[in-house]
């Protein structure tokens, strides 16, 4: 059986089809086939600038990922869903913060482990946070005058 030009030009688009589909979902942060490690909630004051898909980290090595943001209609705070790997274990007095990484301005959660004996669990709720820092409030207070 003989391939024609037609049918290696085809096979030679379906494997780029493929590249291009993996590398979508690997750049985008997509966990496709992998839904591995527990979620806790972390209610914040403010996200701004953060994305689902950002990463959790402790000392600067990812732990885990944003999966989901949303507003508490209740108390009109950020409640942020993290997807923590199986083998980190936070305590419940554990803090999320969150920073920006690099001159891109990327932001991501930073956990700073607590020092309680219990131990965090899937469903739990972080409610000692810290919110990103408004560099533009702080522009404006330093400009009209509000900063001592």
């Amino acid at each position: 059986m003989s391939f024609t030009k037609e049918s290696l030009v085809g096979v030679f688009v379906l494997i780029g089809l493929l590249c291009v589909a993996y590398l979508t979902i690997k750049l985008g942060r997509m966990e496709v086939f992998s839904s591995d490690g527990y979620v806790v909630t972390a209610r914040f004051s403010s996200v701004a600038g953060l994305r689902v898909g950002a990463n959790v980290e402790i000392a600067g090595v990812p732990i885990g990922r944003v999966s989901a943001i949303r507003l508490d209609p209740a108390t009109y705070s950020a409640d942020v869903d993290l997807r923590l790997n199986d083998d980190v274990k936070l305590s419940d007095d554990s803090m999320a913060s969150v920073k920006t990484s690099g001159l891109i301005g990327d932001k991501y959660i930073s956990m700073a482990p607590g020092g309680s004996s219990e131990m965090l669990k899937q469903g739990s709720l972080i409610t000692d946070t810290e919110p990103t820092l408004d560099l533009e409030a702080l522009i404006g207070k330093m400009v009209f005058g509000g900063v001592n």
